[in-house]
């Protein structure tokens, strides 16, 4: 038999039970028990401040809240099925610990403001975690850049090799990356740090209550000033998944490169047997699955961007119980960005990369072929025919099988005479990197000047 509702007064007959089942939120909800409670400890404290409990009310009903989420934590009570969310469910047990007395809980307050605060607690202590891991992922990234510092890649556009740079540089790219993506997340926190209780259903309430205690008592930066807005409001979970959505599709892309790279193709890098795993049949495999569902669960977190904008865009103010459904991709979002962030960072630090097979690449191969239009430029030639000049010359190259290692100086002469022995010098891989001047680039005096930066910014953050 299902627990009397809230608002059973109005009506003649019990909610059905199928009606029940279909509506029941508890079953996402109840994760949010320890919000409800410190929200509901918050609010009789105000109604004890503000003379609409007696002090003796508050304090039982505040002992009661805490009880019930020992209960909780300890299983002795379970937030099942048979109750329509958690703050009915949390309010029954209540009037069962105190008597009609849990009846005064609700006092100036509305299901709809509670459900507000409880997510806005909710994220705001995600972002926090959320944060701590994207920092931890910026150290590791960090580590490895110093570790391989000086090792050079081969740079790609198009999927196609461009121009040699330091692995240290690409590495730091994702830091900048994600250093975005907190940044993000820091300016969601401000825009959500604000408490929609005391706007009750969407009104306001005639009980003369005080919200900027409860907001200061919950550690928010303010009220949101008007009761409409605080409780049709969920543009703080819609940011707060646009950012997660950017994070992930950061994993991704560094997910994807991973894949890439340790195929016997590419073999820039190897992952450690405890993070990929084998094949059923194919006894040589060596999968980079820990990779592949970072990239996979990307997908995730798009359709809970899109789940809740869809739900979102028709609804008339104020509150609607389509609302309701904001819940589950919320929960994804954290659960998915949380645990991607927590893996790819393992991922990583079990990550080596072939320092020798990267050198390997760099001299078979004609990524230096804008550093030798430049030197034709130094000397006197327009960009554009010098550019010419250079593919004609990886064009005889192609055609007799060679790399500009094999070119002597004779044949170089036969494209253009500007060219000098110098040449054989700055069409070496390692000048092509040390000839780069412009700030930011992946001369390695810049991007140690980057290390540094990120040595200094991440050693002193705390979240």
């Amino acid at each position: 038999m299902p627990h009397q509702t809230l608002w059973s007064g109005r009506f003649k007959e019990p909610l059905a039970e199928i009606a029940l089942n279909f509506s029941s939120s508890i079953d996402l909800d109840k994760l949010l028990y320890a919000e409800d409670i410190g929200g509901s400890i918050a609010h009789v404290e105000m109604l004890g401040a503000c003379k609409i409990l007696t002090s003796s009310e508050m304090r039982r009903l505040r002992t009661a809240l805490k009880n019930i989420q020992k209960e909780i934590e300890t299983g002795k009570f379970q937030l099942t099925g048979e109750f329509e969310d958690v703050h009915s469910a949390i309010e029954q047990r209540l009037t069962q610990k105190v008597g009609p007395l849990g009846g005064k809980l609700h006092t100036a307050r509305s299901r709809n403001d509670q459900i507000a605060l409880d997510e806005r607690l909710f994220l705001r202590s995600s972002i926090r975690e959320i944060s701590k891991l994207i920092v931890n992922l910026q150290r590791v990234l960090l580590y490895k850049a110093e570790k391989y510092f000086g090792v050079l890649m081969p740079g790609y556009t198009h999927t196609q090799r461009a121009q040699p740079v330091l692995l240290s540089h690409h590495l730091l790219a994702y830091i900048f990356m994600l250093e975005r993506d907190f940044e993000r997340l820091q300016d969601c926190r401000k825009r959500l740090n604000k408490s929609p209780l005391g706007a009750a259903a969407f009104a306001g309430t005639s009980f003369p209550i005080d919200r900027q205690m409860v907001a200061d008592k919950l550690q928010f930066d303010g009220i949101v000033e008007n009761s409409i807005d605080a409780v049709s409001d969920r543009d703080f979970i819609i940011e707060f998944i646009s950012a997660c959505s950017l994070t992930m599709m950061h994993l991704s892309r560094f997910a994807e490169e991973l894949v890439l790279w340790t195929t016997k193709e590419f073999s820039f890098a190897q992952i450690s047997d405890a993070y990929t795993t084998g094949s059923s049949i194919m006894p040589q495999k060596k999968n980079p699955d820990m990779a592949e569902l970072v990239r996979g669960k990307t997908g995730r977190l798009y359709g809970s961007l899109f789940n809740i904008l869809t739900t979102m865009k028709a609804l008339p103010l104020a509150y609607n119980r389509d609302m309701q459904e904001d819940k589950q991709p919320m929960f994804e979002a954290v659960q998915t960005t949380r645990q991607c962030l927590f893996i790819f960072a393992h991922v990583l630090v079990h990550t080596a990369f072939a320092k020798e097979h990267l050198n390997e690449e760099l001299r078979t191969d004609f990524l230096t072929a804008t550093d030798m239009a430049d030197y034709l430029v130094t000397r006197g030639i327009p960009f554009r025919e010098a550019h010419e000049i250079t593919g004609k010359i990886v064009q005889y190259c192609i055609e007799h099988k060679m790399y500009f290692g094999n070119l002597d100086l004779e044949t170089l002469k036969q494209f253009s005479s500007k060219f000098e022995g110098g040449i054989f010098e700055v069409i070496l891989p390692q000048k092509s990197v040390e000839h780069k001047q412009s700030a930011g680039s992946t001369n390695p005096h810049e991007v140690r000047k980057q290390i540094v930066f990120w040595t200094k910014t991440l050693g002193k953050r705390r979240v």
